[in-house]
């Protein structure tokens, strides 16, 4: 257990932890953050870290690698972990997931001839289909969100320098969340602004299948009166209030757009202001909770959740 009492050794700096299926290039991040100034550990016992926050001031960002090869390692430690220093006033705690399709973990292990960790006597398929389903909760509370299936090593690093790398000018990492409100709110959320007043596509039967990324789903739901008022006010409240949160230290803010199933509306308003930041050259990452939670199930045809 993390006393969050006697841990403030962290005040003021940025905690990373980098996790994600074995072969999508945790490895790899962690020496990035390594080479650009952070202090990195790789695969420490969830059960040392309290020693490590109790031990003497960190001068520098710390990184954790923390995957299945922990020794003490589970879904349920980590999560405890991750709400316990979200909870510590003062630390800036990040879940870095690097992300990969199943069939390219295949072709990365059949390439190295590695045994999988989770199926050491069985083919590699078995433990990855083990190990995405073990790292389903984490892949949920990620922060930061990178696929790496298309990714070289060089482009990796990129993209870990993109996000990390400090002394850049510009350093707040933004995430925009897209939610259904029947699963609850998203946790870590710093803004949350309600999409559910907007016409719903689910009630039309040409759009009820498609999702908020649909050319067809952005132009009917922009068609209702009171989108572009509402988007153009959440759009200049964020533009002012980024560059307050850099004043103040924050190293990662998250906004989240709610509606009813999480598969219209919300999606929709979120790839707007993704899009809209990005362009004013902010760094922004896009997670669509709902989406990405039936990716990761069976597939399923035509659900009935309306959205």
């Amino acid at each position: 257990m993390i006393d969050t009492q006697t841990a403030p050794v962290l005040i003021g700096q940025r905690l990373v932890l980098v996790t994600g299926p074995s072969g999508a290039g945790r490895s790899t991040a962690v020496n990035v953050l390594e080479d650009i100034g952070y202090e990195t550990i790789d695969n420490l016992p969830l059960s040392l870290l309290p020693r490590l926050l109790d031990g003497p001031p960190i001068s520098h960002p710390l990184a954790l690698g923390i995957d299945v090869r922990n020794r003490d390692f589970s879904t349920a430690a980590l999560i405890e972990v991750i709400d316990r220093l979200t909870d510590t006033a003062g630390i800036e705690v990040e879940v870095f997931y690097l992300d990969c399709r199943p069939d390219v973990l295949e072709r990365r292990y059949s390439e190295t001839r590695r045994r999988h960790p989770l199926a050491p006597a069985e083919s590699p398929e078995e433990g990855i289909k083990r190990e995405i389903d073990l790292l389903k909760p984490i892949h949920a509370r990620a922060d930061i969100l990178v696929d790496t299936s298309e990714m070289t090593p060089h482009e990796l690093r990129a993209e870990v320098e993109k996000w990390f790398a400090p002394d850049t000018g510009q350093r707040l990492a933004i995430s925009v969340h897209s939610f259904s409100y029947k699963r609850g709110l998203p946790r870590g959320v710093d803004m949350i602004f309600d999409c559910r007043f907007l016409r719903n596509p689910y009630w039309e039967p040409d759009l009820r299948g498609l999702n908020g990324k649909d050319a067809k789903v952005a132009h009917y739901v922009a068609e209702d009166a009171r989108f572009q008022s509402f988007f153009d006010k959440v759009a200049d409240l964020a533009q002012m209030l980024l560059p307050a949160y850099i004043d103040e230290g924050k190293a990662h803010l998250s906004i989240g757009f709610g509606c009813t199933g999480g598969q219209h509306r919300s999606v929709m308003v979120t790839e707007r202001l993704a899009y809209a930041l990005g362009e004013a050259g902010w760094q922004v990452s896009v997670r669509h909770r709902e989406l990405e939670r039936r990716a990761l199930q069976m597939p399923e045809t035509n659900r009935g959740d309306k959205a």
